[in-house]
Protein backbone atom coordinates (compact mmCIF):
# COMPACT_ATOMS: atom_id res chain seq x y z
CA UNK A 1 0.00 0.00 0.00
CA UNK A 2 2.97 2.32 0.62
CA UNK A 3 4.49 1.72 -2.87
CA UNK A 4 0.48 2.17 -4.46
CA UNK A 5 0.61 5.62 -2.48
CA UNK A 6 3.76 6.90 -3.73
CA UNK A 7 2.99 5.48 -7.31
CA UNK A 8 -0.37 7.90 -6.98
CA UNK A 9 1.95 10.63 -6.19
CA UNK A 10 3.21 10.24 -9.71
CA UNK A 11 0.15 9.93 -11.50
CA UNK A 12 -0.03 14.05 -12.19
CA UNK A 13 2.24 13.93 -15.19
CA UNK A 14 0.22 11.94 -17.21
CA UNK A 15 -3.10 12.29 -15.97
CA UNK A 16 -6.07 13.72 -18.71
CA UNK A 17 -6.95 16.85 -17.99
CA UNK A 18 -9.68 18.37 -20.09
CA UNK A 19 -8.61 21.63 -22.23
CA UNK A 20 -11.09 23.18 -20.71
CA UNK A 21 -8.92 23.44 -17.45
CA UNK A 22 -5.41 24.01 -19.25
CA UNK A 23 -3.73 25.64 -22.06
CA UNK A 24 -2.23 23.56 -24.61
CA UNK A 25 0.95 25.26 -24.97
CA UNK A 26 3.12 22.92 -27.00
CA UNK A 27 3.37 19.80 -29.58
CA UNK A 28 2.73 15.97 -28.77
CA UNK A 29 6.74 15.34 -28.74
CA UNK A 30 6.90 18.00 -26.12
CA UNK A 31 4.67 16.38 -24.08
CA UNK A 32 6.49 13.01 -24.25
CA UNK A 33 9.57 14.73 -22.53
CA UNK A 34 7.77 16.18 -19.20
CA UNK A 35 4.92 14.20 -18.76
CA UNK A 36 5.66 10.77 -20.11
CA UNK A 37 9.09 10.77 -19.38
CA UNK A 38 8.93 12.31 -16.23
CA UNK A 39 6.97 10.45 -14.96
CA UNK A 40 8.51 7.15 -15.55
CA UNK A 41 11.91 8.28 -14.22
CA UNK A 42 9.76 9.40 -11.30
CA UNK A 43 7.97 6.41 -10.99
CA UNK A 44 11.74 3.81 -11.57
CA UNK A 45 12.97 6.24 -8.63
CA UNK A 46 10.34 4.72 -6.36
CA UNK A 47 10.43 1.24 -7.17
CA UNK A 48 13.85 0.77 -6.71
CA UNK A 49 13.88 2.62 -3.56
CA UNK A 50 10.77 0.27 -2.71
CA UNK A 51 12.51 -2.64 -0.48
CA UNK A 52 9.04 -4.44 -0.10
CA UNK A 53 9.31 -5.33 -3.23
CA UNK A 54 12.83 -7.36 -3.23
CA UNK A 55 13.67 -7.10 0.57
CA UNK A 56 17.16 -6.00 1.25
CA UNK A 57 19.00 -4.46 -1.86
CA UNK A 58 22.25 -5.96 -0.50
CA UNK A 59 22.82 -9.92 1.47
CA UNK A 60 26.02 -11.02 1.76
CA UNK A 61 27.76 -14.20 3.42
CA UNK A 62 30.83 -14.97 5.04
CA UNK A 63 32.78 -17.42 6.68
CA UNK A 64 30.69 -16.27 9.68
CA UNK A 65 33.65 -14.43 11.53
CA UNK A 66 31.75 -10.89 10.40
CA UNK A 67 27.99 -9.88 11.74
CA UNK A 68 25.71 -10.23 8.36
CA UNK A 69 24.24 -6.66 9.00
CA UNK A 70 28.18 -5.69 9.23
CA UNK A 71 29.68 -6.76 5.83
CA UNK A 72 26.25 -6.15 3.93
CA UNK A 73 26.04 -2.82 5.34
CA UNK A 74 30.03 -2.34 4.34
CA UNK A 75 29.65 -3.96 1.05
CA UNK A 76 27.04 -1.52 0.51
CA UNK A 77 28.30 1.67 1.26
CA UNK A 78 31.61 0.64 -0.22
CA UNK A 79 31.82 -1.48 -3.65
CA UNK A 80 31.38 -4.82 -4.96
CA UNK A 81 33.16 -6.72 -7.36
CA UNK A 82 33.19 -8.93 -10.60
CA UNK A 83 36.02 -10.45 -12.67
CA UNK A 84 34.73 -10.10 -16.46
CA UNK A 85 36.91 -13.31 -17.58
CA UNK A 86 34.72 -15.45 -15.61
CA UNK A 87 31.43 -14.55 -17.62
CA UNK A 88 30.09 -16.94 -19.98
CA UNK A 89 31.26 -19.92 -18.26
CA UNK A 90 29.21 -22.77 -17.11
CA UNK A 91 27.58 -21.83 -13.89
CA UNK A 92 27.87 -24.78 -11.25
CA UNK A 93 30.81 -26.58 -12.82
CA UNK A 94 33.41 -23.94 -13.97
CA UNK A 95 31.91 -20.99 -11.69
CA UNK A 96 30.01 -21.05 -8.90
CA UNK A 97 27.94 -17.77 -10.64
CA UNK A 98 28.63 -15.90 -13.89
CA UNK A 99 31.65 -13.36 -13.39
CA UNK A 100 33.02 -14.76 -9.97
CA UNK A 101 35.92 -16.81 -9.40
CA UNK A 102 39.47 -16.68 -8.12
CA UNK A 103 40.26 -13.01 -8.77
CA UNK A 104 44.27 -13.55 -8.31
CA UNK A 105 45.87 -12.10 -11.25
CA UNK A 106 42.78 -10.94 -12.58
CA UNK A 107 40.73 -7.73 -14.07
CA UNK A 108 38.23 -6.36 -11.74
CA UNK A 109 35.24 -4.82 -12.30
CA UNK A 110 34.21 -2.55 -9.45
CA UNK A 111 30.06 -1.76 -9.10
CA UNK A 112 29.16 0.99 -6.93
CA UNK A 113 26.70 2.60 -9.18
CA UNK A 114 23.43 0.78 -7.65
CA UNK A 115 24.10 3.41 -4.35
CA UNK A 116 22.89 6.21 -6.81
CA UNK A 117 20.64 4.56 -9.45
CA UNK A 118 17.31 6.68 -7.66
CA UNK A 119 19.23 9.50 -7.40
CA UNK A 120 20.14 9.50 -10.80
CA UNK A 121 16.85 8.74 -12.27
CA UNK A 122 15.22 11.68 -9.91
CA UNK A 123 18.03 13.86 -11.03
CA UNK A 124 16.97 12.97 -15.10
CA UNK A 125 13.15 13.33 -14.09
CA UNK A 126 14.32 16.97 -13.22
CA UNK A 127 16.20 17.29 -16.27
CA UNK A 128 13.81 16.24 -18.90
CA UNK A 129 11.05 18.59 -16.82
CA UNK A 130 13.40 21.90 -16.94
CA UNK A 131 12.75 22.51 -20.74
CA UNK A 132 8.68 22.79 -19.86
CA UNK A 133 9.55 24.83 -16.76
CA UNK A 134 11.49 27.54 -18.67
CA UNK A 135 9.35 27.34 -21.69
CA UNK A 136 5.99 27.54 -19.06
CA UNK A 137 7.30 30.60 -17.51
CA UNK A 138 8.63 32.07 -20.63
CA UNK A 139 4.73 31.64 -21.92
CA UNK A 140 3.30 33.65 -19.23
CA UNK A 141 -0.24 31.72 -19.69
CA UNK A 142 -0.36 34.30 -22.85
CA UNK A 143 -2.31 31.04 -24.22
CA UNK A 144 -4.37 29.89 -21.94
CA UNK A 145 -5.40 33.97 -21.57
CA UNK A 146 -6.32 34.70 -24.98
CA UNK A 147 -8.97 31.55 -25.25
CA UNK A 148 -10.31 31.48 -21.93
CA UNK A 149 -13.70 30.35 -22.39
CA UNK A 150 -13.47 28.90 -26.06
CA UNK A 151 -11.34 25.93 -25.15
CA UNK A 152 -13.28 22.53 -24.76
CA UNK A 153 -16.82 22.29 -25.89
CA UNK A 154 -19.34 24.80 -27.76
CA UNK A 155 -21.02 25.10 -24.52
CA UNK A 156 -21.39 28.91 -24.72
CA UNK A 157 -24.59 30.49 -25.94
CA UNK A 158 -24.12 31.82 -29.58
CA UNK A 159 -23.96 35.16 -28.48
CA UNK A 160 -21.71 35.21 -26.05
CA UNK A 161 -19.34 32.63 -28.43
CA UNK A 162 -19.50 35.51 -31.04
CA UNK A 163 -18.01 38.04 -28.34
CA UNK A 164 -15.16 36.50 -27.18
CA UNK A 165 -14.31 35.55 -30.80
CA UNK A 166 -14.41 38.76 -32.05
CA UNK A 167 -12.16 40.25 -28.85
CA UNK A 168 -10.24 37.12 -29.65
CA UNK A 169 -9.95 38.59 -33.53
CA UNK A 170 -9.04 42.02 -32.20
CA UNK A 171 -6.22 41.21 -30.42
CA UNK A 172 -5.07 39.24 -32.82
CA UNK A 173 -4.82 42.29 -35.58
CA UNK A 174 -3.83 44.69 -33.17
CA UNK A 175 -0.48 42.57 -31.55
CA UNK A 176 0.75 41.75 -35.06
CA UNK A 177 4.22 41.37 -35.38
CA UNK A 178 4.87 40.88 -31.60
CA UNK A 179 5.38 37.82 -31.35
CA UNK A 180 8.53 37.09 -32.36
CA UNK A 181 9.88 36.50 -28.75
CA UNK A 182 7.18 33.99 -27.91
CA UNK A 183 8.03 31.80 -30.88
CA UNK A 184 11.89 31.78 -30.19
CA UNK A 185 11.45 30.88 -26.82
CA UNK A 186 9.75 27.61 -28.09
CA UNK A 187 12.03 27.06 -30.59
CA UNK A 188 14.93 27.62 -28.05
CA UNK A 189 13.09 24.85 -25.30
CA UNK A 190 12.36 22.39 -28.19
CA UNK A 191 15.80 22.48 -28.98
CA UNK A 192 16.50 21.80 -25.38
CA UNK A 193 14.65 18.67 -25.23
CA UNK A 194 16.62 17.19 -28.39
CA UNK A 195 20.15 18.03 -26.46
CA UNK A 196 18.96 17.32 -23.13
CA UNK A 197 17.68 13.82 -24.37
CA UNK A 198 20.98 12.78 -26.21
CA UNK A 199 23.05 14.27 -23.74
CA UNK A 200 21.14 11.64 -20.69
CA UNK A 201 22.32 8.88 -23.50
CA UNK A 202 25.93 9.59 -22.80
CA UNK A 203 25.08 10.66 -19.23
CA UNK A 204 24.23 7.36 -18.49
CA UNK A 205 26.40 5.63 -20.44
CA UNK A 206 29.01 7.30 -18.01
CA UNK A 207 27.53 6.40 -15.57
CA UNK A 208 27.24 2.86 -16.20
CA UNK A 209 30.88 2.93 -17.05
CA UNK A 210 30.65 3.00 -20.40
CA UNK A 211 28.42 0.12 -21.29
CA UNK A 212 25.03 1.82 -22.01
CA UNK A 213 25.18 2.95 -25.68
CA UNK A 214 25.57 -0.75 -26.86
CA UNK A 215 23.19 -1.90 -23.88
CA UNK A 216 20.11 -2.44 -26.13
CA UNK A 217 21.86 -3.98 -28.95
CA UNK A 218 23.68 -6.15 -26.79
CA UNK A 219 20.65 -7.48 -25.52
CA UNK A 220 19.16 -7.97 -28.62
CA UNK A 221 21.89 -9.81 -29.91
CA UNK A 222 22.02 -12.12 -27.12
CA UNK A 223 18.20 -12.83 -27.22
CA UNK A 224 19.17 -14.64 -30.77
CA UNK A 225 22.35 -16.67 -30.06
CA UNK A 226 22.74 -20.64 -28.61
CA UNK A 227 21.66 -21.35 -25.60
CA UNK A 228 24.55 -22.49 -24.83
CA UNK A 229 27.40 -20.16 -26.24
CA UNK A 230 25.80 -17.02 -25.24
CA UNK A 231 26.49 -14.29 -22.34
CA UNK A 232 23.66 -12.54 -20.56
CA UNK A 233 24.95 -8.36 -21.32
CA UNK A 234 22.32 -8.05 -18.76
CA UNK A 235 23.97 -10.10 -15.92
CA UNK A 236 27.32 -8.78 -16.93
CA UNK A 237 26.51 -4.89 -16.21
CA UNK A 238 23.98 -5.61 -13.77
CA UNK A 239 25.52 -8.55 -11.73
CA UNK A 240 22.98 -10.53 -9.64
CA UNK A 241 25.83 -11.81 -7.16
CA UNK A 242 29.11 -9.96 -6.73
CA UNK A 243 32.26 -10.43 -4.40
CA UNK A 244 33.41 -8.49 -2.14
CA UNK A 245 36.41 -8.39 0.30
CA UNK A 246 36.43 -6.82 4.02
CA UNK A 247 39.64 -6.83 5.93
CA UNK A 248 39.66 -6.42 9.51
CA UNK A 249 42.88 -7.13 12.45
CA UNK A 250 42.97 -10.34 14.22
CA UNK A 251 44.00 -11.41 17.24
CA UNK A 252 47.29 -10.98 16.58
CA UNK A 253 47.47 -7.56 14.99
CA UNK A 254 47.59 -8.92 11.80
CA UNK A 255 45.48 -8.54 9.50
CA UNK A 256 42.51 -10.81 8.21
CA UNK A 257 40.96 -10.52 4.81
CA UNK A 258 37.63 -11.80 4.52
CA UNK A 259 36.01 -12.72 1.26
CA UNK A 260 31.70 -12.48 1.05
CA UNK A 261 29.31 -13.43 -1.94
CA UNK A 262 26.99 -10.44 -2.17
CA UNK A 263 23.43 -11.21 -3.57
CA UNK A 264 22.06 -7.53 -5.37
CA UNK A 265 18.32 -8.59 -5.53
CA UNK A 266 18.13 -4.30 -6.82
CA UNK A 267 19.78 -5.40 -10.08
CA UNK A 268 16.73 -7.53 -11.05
CA UNK A 269 15.03 -3.82 -11.44
CA UNK A 270 17.56 -1.93 -12.61
CA UNK A 271 18.35 -4.22 -15.61
CA UNK A 272 15.24 -3.88 -16.70
CA UNK A 273 14.91 -0.54 -15.89
CA UNK A 274 17.68 0.49 -18.16
CA UNK A 275 16.76 -1.38 -21.11
CA UNK A 276 13.34 0.15 -20.77
CA UNK A 277 15.53 3.78 -21.13
CA UNK A 278 17.79 2.75 -23.70
CA UNK A 279 14.96 2.03 -26.27
CA UNK A 280 12.71 4.87 -25.04
CA UNK A 281 15.47 7.78 -25.35
CA UNK A 282 16.37 6.22 -28.83
CA UNK A 283 12.86 6.66 -29.94
CA UNK A 284 12.28 10.13 -28.21
CA UNK A 285 15.51 11.43 -29.60
CA UNK A 286 14.58 10.21 -33.31
CA UNK A 287 11.17 11.94 -32.33
CA UNK A 288 12.54 15.39 -31.17
CA UNK A 289 14.95 15.52 -34.03
CA UNK A 290 11.90 14.63 -36.36
CA UNK A 291 10.49 17.89 -34.26
CA UNK A 292 13.02 20.09 -34.88
CA UNK A 293 13.35 19.43 -38.66
CA UNK A 294 9.52 19.98 -38.44
CA UNK A 295 10.26 23.33 -37.08
CA UNK A 296 12.71 24.25 -39.37
CA UNK A 297 10.78 23.58 -42.11
CA UNK A 298 7.76 25.74 -41.00
CA UNK A 299 10.41 28.58 -40.44
CA UNK A 300 12.23 28.58 -43.49
CA UNK A 301 8.70 27.51 -45.92
CA UNK A 302 6.08 29.58 -46.15
CA UNK A 303 4.46 26.19 -48.30
CA UNK A 304 4.57 24.56 -44.80
CA UNK A 305 2.99 26.76 -43.18
CA UNK A 306 -0.19 26.88 -45.11
CA UNK A 307 -0.27 22.98 -45.18
CA UNK A 308 -0.20 23.18 -41.16
CA UNK A 309 -2.83 26.01 -41.35
CA UNK A 310 -5.10 23.76 -44.22
CA UNK A 311 -5.58 21.14 -42.08
CA UNK A 312 -7.77 22.64 -39.96
CA UNK A 313 -8.85 25.60 -41.72
CA UNK A 314 -10.66 24.06 -43.70
CA UNK A 315 -13.30 26.55 -45.33
CA UNK A 316 -10.49 28.85 -46.63
CA UNK A 317 -9.37 28.62 -50.21
CA UNK A 318 -5.79 28.40 -51.03
CA UNK A 319 -5.58 31.88 -51.97
CA UNK A 320 -6.58 33.46 -48.47
CA UNK A 321 -4.37 31.03 -47.04
CA UNK A 322 -1.17 32.08 -48.89
CA UNK A 323 -2.15 35.50 -48.69
CA UNK A 324 -2.87 35.24 -44.28
CA UNK A 325 0.48 33.09 -44.70
CA UNK A 326 2.43 36.03 -46.33
CA UNK A 327 1.46 38.60 -44.05
CA UNK A 328 2.16 36.58 -40.61
CA UNK A 329 5.51 36.42 -39.05
CA UNK A 330 6.54 33.07 -36.83
CA UNK A 331 5.54 34.68 -34.30
CA UNK A 332 1.67 35.29 -35.47
CA UNK A 333 1.86 31.72 -37.14
CA UNK A 334 3.16 30.03 -33.72
CA UNK A 335 0.45 32.10 -31.97
CA UNK A 336 -2.59 31.01 -34.60
CA UNK A 337 -0.99 27.73 -34.58
CA UNK A 338 -1.59 26.91 -30.77
CA UNK A 339 -4.73 28.36 -30.85
CA UNK A 340 -5.79 26.08 -33.11
CA UNK A 341 -5.07 23.26 -30.61
CA UNK A 342 -7.03 25.16 -27.73
CA UNK A 343 -10.31 25.72 -29.34
CA UNK A 344 -12.78 23.64 -31.52
CA UNK A 345 -12.92 23.74 -35.52
CA UNK A 346 -15.83 25.50 -35.44
CA UNK A 347 -14.57 28.66 -33.90
CA UNK A 348 -11.26 28.22 -35.15
CA UNK A 349 -12.27 29.09 -38.83
CA UNK A 350 -14.11 31.57 -37.54
CA UNK A 351 -11.50 33.15 -35.83
CA UNK A 352 -9.26 33.14 -38.80
CA UNK A 353 -12.52 33.88 -41.01
CA UNK A 354 -13.07 37.04 -39.57
CA UNK A 355 -9.10 37.82 -38.97
CA UNK A 356 -8.49 37.68 -43.25
CA UNK A 357 -11.68 40.04 -43.18
CA UNK A 358 -10.55 42.46 -41.15
CA UNK A 359 -7.13 42.57 -42.38
CA UNK A 360 -8.09 43.44 -46.22
CA UNK A 361 -9.98 45.94 -44.99
CA UNK A 362 -7.73 47.57 -43.01
CA UNK A 363 -4.10 47.51 -44.41
CA UNK A 364 -1.36 46.25 -42.21
CA UNK A 365 0.85 48.76 -39.79
CA UNK A 366 4.28 49.61 -40.69
CA UNK A 367 5.30 49.62 -36.89
CA UNK A 368 2.36 47.60 -34.69
CA UNK A 369 2.29 48.23 -31.07
CA UNK A 370 2.35 45.64 -28.68
CA UNK A 371 -1.19 45.00 -27.72
CA UNK A 372 -2.33 46.79 -24.00
CA UNK A 373 -3.79 44.59 -21.60
CA UNK A 374 -7.30 46.51 -22.66
CA UNK A 375 -7.50 43.90 -25.58
CA UNK A 376 -7.15 41.23 -23.36
CA UNK A 377 -9.96 42.84 -20.60
CA UNK A 378 -13.01 41.22 -22.11
CA UNK A 379 -11.35 37.87 -22.49
CA UNK A 380 -9.31 38.44 -18.87
CA UNK A 381 -12.18 39.77 -16.25
CA UNK A 382 -9.76 40.82 -13.67
CA UNK A 383 -7.79 43.13 -15.98
CA UNK A 384 -11.16 44.68 -17.33
CA UNK A 385 -12.29 46.74 -14.00
CA UNK A 386 -8.89 48.98 -14.29
CA UNK A 387 -9.42 49.80 -17.88
CA UNK A 388 -12.96 51.73 -18.33
CA UNK A 389 -12.03 54.65 -19.21
CA UNK A 390 -9.55 53.34 -21.98
CA UNK A 391 -12.58 50.98 -22.82
CA UNK A 392 -14.88 52.82 -24.18
CA UNK A 393 -12.10 55.28 -25.97
CA UNK A 394 -11.15 52.18 -28.17
CA UNK A 395 -14.29 51.05 -28.65
CA UNK A 396 -15.47 54.76 -30.25
CA UNK A 397 -11.90 54.12 -32.59
CA UNK A 398 -12.94 50.94 -33.32
CA UNK A 399 -16.38 52.24 -34.27
CA UNK A 400 -15.50 55.14 -36.51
Amino acid sequence: MAVFGLVSSVAGFIKVRYLIDKAIIDNMVFRCHYRLTSAVLFLCCVLVTANNLIGDPISCINDGAIPGHVINTYCWITYTFTLPGQHGRQQGTAVAHSGLGNEYNQERTYHSYYQWVPFMLFFQGLLFYMPHWIWKNWEEGKMRMISDGLRGSMALVPEERKGRQSRLVRYLEDSMKTHNTYSLGYFICEALNFINVVGNIFFVDKFLGGAFLTYGSDVLKFSDMDQENRSDPMIEIFPRVTKCTFHKYGASGSIQKHDALCVLALNILNEKIYIFLWFWFIILSVLSGLAILYSAAIVMMPTTRVAVLKRRFRTATSKQLVNLTNRLQIGDFLMIHLLGQNINVTSYCEVLDSLIKRMDMKPMRDTPSAPSTLEMAPIYPEIGKYADKEKAALHQEYEA
